[in-house]
């Protein structure tokens, strides 16, 4: 079924489902979701811990104890911890970004929801993040699972991307519109 799924092929997908179906036999897919939610965090806050990930330089060894230093650090623990240490030593720690998106695409089917990439130039609050999902049931009729990616460069407002609709909200592109209209009318 996971391979039908274009999201979910080629090396990455083949080890989000394989450990999506551990995690569902042992009925700790969103503490397995969590765990990998905290761990693409803490890669997307640290240079050092993204160089660590994606560069081949690192030997597989020096690579696992880094990374098994970070994972006690953060928490991450069981299944998860066990999953990165895999991917460690098979030298597959460098597609960890797209390993972790096909799971939370797998997850997200499994549960019959669909997932939201947000982009916004700053952190929503939850009350924020609330009404957004909200809304955006309204217009799926599913439970919306968000992806939210903060880029202070939108200036302000949020991209929505749902699926193959996308909404540009953001004070970037409006500004941008405006000065293109400006441009032409001159």
């Amino acid at each position: 079924m996971a391979a039908e799924d274009t999201s979910v092929s080629g090396v990455s997908g083949r080890y989000a489902t394989a450990l999506f179906e551990l995690a569902r036999d042992q009925k700790v897919v969103d503490e397995v979701k969590a765990d990998l939610d905290k761990f693409d965090a803490l890669l997307n806050e640290s240079a050092d811990l993204k160089r660590l990930v994606r560069s081949p330089v690192f030997a597989a060894d020096a690579q696992s104890r880094a990374l098994s230093a970070v994972l006690d650090k953060a928490g991450i623990a069981g299944i998860t911890a066990n999953f990165l240490k895999v991917l460690t030593a098979n030298r597959r720690l460098f597609a960890v970004a797209d390993v972790i998106r096909a799971y939370r695409a797998l997850v997200a089917k499994f549960k019959g929801e669909t997932t939201a990439d947000i982009t916004v130039a700053e952190a929503l609050s939850d009350k924020n993040l609330d009404a957004l999902k909200v809304a955006l049931k309204s217009v799926t009729g599913k439970d919306v699972a968000l992806n939210v990616k903060v880029d202070p460069s939108i200036i302000g407002g949020l991209v929505v991307k749902l699926g193959s609709r996308m909404v540009d909200g953001s004070l970037r592109t409006k500004l941008n519109s405006i000065k293109h209209a400006m441009k032409e009318a001159g």
